[in-house]
C-alpha cells in the first residue's frame, strides 16, 4: 500500500482531488484500448477501400508506360510528381484522416476529451535521475513489458499457425498468376489481422480493468490529506468554532438590547426566561423578543428589572414556552389564552397605578 506524509493511503479521493487530477491531466486511458480501436477502424476501412486503391496504382502505372512510349523531349517530371501526389493523397488521405479520428476518439472517450497543457510544463523533478531509476522498475512498467511479451508471443502464434495450415497454399502460389495469389496472399492478411484484433480486445480489456485499478488507487488519500483538503475547502473547524461563538455573542447582545422593549418577562425563577411584547397594530399576537437560560436568563430578569420591565414567574407556562418559542416571532397558538391572562392583569396592575398618580 502506498504511503503517504499523513500514513497509508487508505481514502477515497474526494470530488476535489478528482477534479485537481484532470486539470493535471491524470487521467483514466488505456493505451490499448486506442490501439484496438484504430487497428480495428483501419483494418474494416482498408478492406473497403483496398479495391479503388488497386485501381489507382493500376492507373498510375499505365500512366507510367504511356510517358516511357511517348515521342518527343517534353520534360514530363513535374507532370510525373502532380500525378504520383494526386494518386497518393487520394489513397492516403482517407486512412490517415480515419487513423487520427479514431485516435482522438479512442483517448477522448476514455479521457472525456480532457485538454490539458500541464504536461508540457517543465519540472525540475522529471530532471531527477533518481525518479527515472524509480520509474524503470515500478510496477507499472513491468505490467507494460509483460503485456508487450504476451502481444509479442500471441503475434508469433498466430503466424505460426497460419502457416502452418496454408503452407501448401502458399507453395501452389508459384504456379498461379500474379491477381489469383495476390488475392489469396491478402486473405491469408486479413484473417491474420482478424485474429490479432481479437486477442488484442481481450487484451485491451483487461488493460483496462488494470489501469483503472492503478488510476483509483493512485489517487486515494490519506486521512492526514482529506482533514487538510477539508481546511482549506470548508475551513479551519476550529476558526469556523470561533465565528460561530462571536456570532452567538452578537445575537445575544441584540437579544439582550431588545429586552427593555418587553411588556413582560416570563421565569422559571431562575433556569428559563422569555420576554414578550404585545403590539396590536404590528402583530396579531406577542412576539419574543428575548429568551434563555441559567445565566442567560438570570441576565434577561437583571436587565427587565433595571428598566422596570414585570417579571412574573410561572413555572409551568415558562417550562412549556421554551423549547416551543422562537426569537422574533409570534407565540404558538396554543400559549395565547395563559399569554393574554397575564398581558391583562398586567395592563390592570398599569391602569391603577396610573389612576392613583
Amino acid at each position: 500500500m502506498a504511503e503517504g506524509p499523513g500514513g497509508e493511503k487508505t481514502e477515497q479521493p474526494t470530488a476535489k482531488k478528482r477534479s485537481d487530477a484532470r486539470k493535471e491531466g491524470n487521467v483514466l486511458q488505456s493505451k490499448d484500448v486506442s490501439t484496438v480501436v484504430v487497428l480495428l477502424g483501419i483494418f474494416c476501412l482498408l478492406r473497403i477501400l483496398l479495391p479503388y486503391i488497386y485501381r489507382d496504382m493500376r492507373e498510375f502505372m499505365i500512366y507510367i508506360l504511356k510517358l516511357c512510349g511517348a515521342d518527343g523531349a517534353s520534360p514530363v517530371t513535374p507532370r510525373l510528381f502532380i500525378r504520383f501526389l494526386f494518386y497518393a493523397m487520394k489513397s492516403a488521405l482517407p486512412l490517415l484522416l480515419t487513423t487520427m479520428l479514431l485516435g482522438i476518439l479512442g483517448t477522448g472517450a476514455q479521457t472525456r476529451f480532457n485538454i490539458t497543457f500541464q504536461k508540457l510544463k517543465f519540472k525540475l523533478s522529471n530532471m531527477n535521475p533518481l525518479n527515472g531509476i524509480k520509474k524503470v522498475f515500478s510496477l507499472k512498467n513491468l505490467v507494460e513489458l509483460l503485456k508487450n511479451l504476451l502481444k509479442i508471443t500471441i503475434l508469433i502464434v498466430l503466424l505460426y499457425t497460419i502457416l502452418k495450415d496454408d503452407i501448401l497454399p502458399i507453395a501452389r502460389m508459384i504456379n498461379m498468376n500474379l491477381l489469383s495469389s495476390t488475392v489469396l496472399l491478402l486473405r491469408m492478411i486479413f484473417d491474420l489481422v482478424i485474429r490479432v484484433c481479437m486477442a488484442f480486445i481481450v487484451i485491451a480489456f483487461f488493460d483496462f480493468l488494470y489501469q483503472r485499478w492503478d488510476y483509483e488507487n493512485g489517487l486515494k488519500m490519506t486521512k492526514q490529506e482529506v482533514k487538510d483538503e477539508f481546511k482549506n475547502t470548508e475551513g479551519n473547524p476550529e476558526i469556523k468554532g470561533r465565528i460561530r461563538s462571536l456570532m452567538r455573542q452578537r445575537a445575544n447582545q441584540r437579544m439582550m438590547q431588545q429586552v427593555p422593549e418587553a411588556d413582560v418577562i416570563i421565569r422559571n425563577p431562575t433556569h428559563l426566561a422569555i420576554a414578550l411584547k404585545y403590539d396590536p397594530e404590528k402583530a396579531g399576537a406577542p412576539l419574543v423578543l428575548a429568551k434563555g437560560q441559567d445565566q442567560v436568563a438570570l441576565r434577561i430578569v437583571r436587565i427587565a428589572e433595571e428598566h422596570g420591565v414585570i417579571v412574573m414567574e410561572n413555572k409551568d407556562l415558562a417550562r412549556a414556552m421554551y423549547p416551543m418559542c422562537e426569537l422574533n416571532r409570534e407565540i404558538p397558538a396554543e400559549f395565547y389564552g395563559a399569554v393574554a391572562e397575564i398581558l391583562v392583569y398586567i395592563y390592570k396592575q398599569q391602569n391603577r397605578e396610573d389612576m392613583l398618580l
